[in-house]
């Protein structure tokens, strides 16, 4: 099979119709042999029964519906697991991303040999306050921090070698940050590619500010898994030992102080050297600890899926 579409969606019954035809054109003008996967976060309205009649329709269309609202990133989670194609495309289903991309972004992975290929939205019909500015602090937050020159982080649009999406783990909101994490596994081929963003068509975003404030919380996640994830002692052990030696010696001075220099002077527990010395001890030992809990957390972690299926359409087991 030669490529994978996965659209996660979220209460998009008025254009799912219309995606479909348009990337079913697309498909078959090229000659490609595709599955397409949609997977329901929790729709209320019509989605699944859509997705549904899509899939008696043609057997390429398959469908996932998720239990209740879990999120982007599971939802991901979800379609990479049962994707099939050498190259695995995902999009969003509001219209805003083209279908007409996707021949060009296969050839990347294909022919040129990319690992992934990222959409660059460089014209948006978005509002300029609320999205775009917000948008382009957080993508050069985004490469200063993770090492990745991509100018569109929160593009739908990307394509992946298979062997890609199921080395990754896509998480929490993860989902825009899936280029640093497969930088992270290993895959540095990654490239982007200008491509056409279009005024959304029908509903309203179903992204509020919030999510930059989660992008950016998540971003210090993965800055901080990709250096320290394997091994949290490496982090919390040198800060541990640097506050255990600041107040041994702290102590030492003031012990030697007592005994040896000013043994009639005041109480050791009437200088503030002793409280410093007593808290970066105290605080020392946290760290070790916290260094040595995660250590055994990481060997103790077992794989598991944060979201229930309810329904599919079109998998064979």
């Amino acid at each position: 099979m030669n490529i994978s579409i996965v659209i996660p969606l979220l209460n998009e019954e008025e254009s799912l119709n219309e995606l479909y035809r348009w990337i079913a054109s697309v498909m078959q003008s090229n000659g490609f042999l595709y599955e397409l996967i949609f997977i329901d976060d929790g729709s209320t309205d019509n989605s699944w029964k859509i997705i549904e009649k899509l899939s008696e329709e043609n057997s390429a269309v398959k469908g996932i519906r998720f239990q209740k609202n879990y999120g982007k990133s599971q939802a991901l989670h979800a379609g990479f697991a049962m994707a099939k194609g050498d190259v695995i495309i995902t999009m969003d289903a509001d219209l805003q991303d083209n279908p007409e991309e996707i021949p060009e972004l296969y050839k990347m992975i294909i022919e040129e040999g990319f690992d992934l290929v990222s959409g660059w939205k460089k014209k948006r019909y978005d509002s300029v306050i609320s999205k775009n500015l917000p948008s382009k602090l957080f993508n050069y937050a985004a490469r200063k921090t993770s090492g990745v020159k991509l100018h569109d982080f929160n593009c739908g649009l990307k394509a992946y070698k298979r062997n890609v999406v199921k080395s990754i783990e896509v998480t929490g909101e993860m989902h825009r940050y899936i280029p640093v994490l497969a930088k992270n596994a290993g895959f540095n081929k990654i490239s982007e590619k200008p491509v056409l963003h279009q005024a959304r068509k029908y509903g309203t975003t179903k992204f509020g500010a919030e999510r930059f404030i989660r992008g950016f919380l998540d971003l210090i996640t993965i800055w901080f898994l990709s250096r320290f994830g394997k091994r949290p002692m490496h982090l919390f052990g040198a800060w541990g030992a640097i506050m255990l030696i600041i107040g041994f010696f702290l102590a030492l001075y003031l012990g030697i102080d007592k005994l040896f220099l000013n043994p009639y002077g005041r109480l050791i527990t009437e200088r503030p050297q002793f409280y410093i010395a007593l808290t970066a001890m105290i605080l020392g030992s946290q760290l070790f600890l916290a260094g040595f809990l995660g250590e055994l957390i990481l060997r103790s972690k077992k794989d598991s899926r944060n979201y229930i299926i309810k329904e599919q359409r079109n998998f064979k087991d």
